[in-house]
């Protein structure tokens, strides 16, 4: 998660996503048909943590196959707390990319994994054109491209769930959307006219894994000295990203 963007409350309830019953229908995906030809996972996170609440079970799962899995920190997500005295942009970016890195090591993703871009928190949609150019040139036709979802509510998100997704589209390579704050505004009841065909992945074997992960984002979950603000993942936002499966858009 990044910068504040217009996201309020508590969004909707874990127990009502539990009882989207066309949702958990969907026929669920192996992993082997979701990365079949595929030599590479590339993860485009908006903000650190982004790629391990929405991915982590399919990235850990991956790496244990032997898929080299390389993670695209777009920004540092330095603006997550404004006005914090002690946590201020500065140390919260050296803090996050600490914890990003100890994150992928729970997944068993060497820190070289990691590609910091370094735009500037918030300031995503100003260089949508240079990441998109950035990830044509980076990419190659055996990735798998895990992206955010164009419509998931924060415009960080957005922008470079657009900017991915049409350098995967010129490059040729494969492509996933991934919701994170979609989950948060999205009206379960509505879902399936939102979502159009999504891939469930049944990532049981490694969520445990997923979910220690999670925990080394001390900065966002509230476990640091010195934060006054509310937390940016408190307990009914983390519930979302504990489930056995993960969701992916085609």
């Amino acid at each position: 998660m990044g910068a504040v963007a217009t996201i309020h409350g508590h969004g909707s309830d874990e127990g009502a996503w539990e009882h989207c019953d066309w949702l958990w229908q969907q026929p669920a995906s192996e992993l082997a048909e979701l990365c079949a030809g595929v030599r590479r996972i590339v993860v485009v996170a908006p903000h650190p943590d982004d790629e391990v609440l929405a991915c982590g079970g399919l990235m850990c799962a991956a790496a244990g196959l032997g898929l080299e899995v390389i993670v695209v920190a777009v920004t540092d997500g330095e603006a997550c707390y404004p006005g914090e005295q002690w946590w201020t942009p500065q140390r919260l970016r050296q803090a996050r990319r600490e914890e990003l890195r100890d994150a992928l090591g729970e997944l068993a993703i060497e820190a070289s994994a990691i590609v910091h871009l370094g735009i500037a928190d918030g300031g995503v949609t100003a260089h949508e054109a240079g990441l998109e150019d950035w990830l044509w040139q980076a990419l190659r036709e055996d990735d798998l491209v895990l992206a955010p979802w164009r419509f998931d509510g924060h415009p960080d998100h957005e922008a470079a769930g657009r900017a991915a997704w049409r350098a995967a589209r010129a490059v040729g390579c494969r492509r996933l959307e991934y919701p994170v704050w979609g989950w948060h505004w999205l009206d379960p009841h509505c879902a399936h006219m939102a979502w159009e065909a999504p891939r469930l992945l049944d990532i049981s074997g490694v969520a445990g894994r997923k979910r220690k992960a999670i925990a080394q984002f001390r900065t966002q979950t509230g476990d640091v000295a010195r934060l006054q603000a509310e937390p940016i993942l408190p307990a009914h936002v983390l519930t979302r990203f504990y489930r056995t499966h993960e969701v992916y858009f085609a």
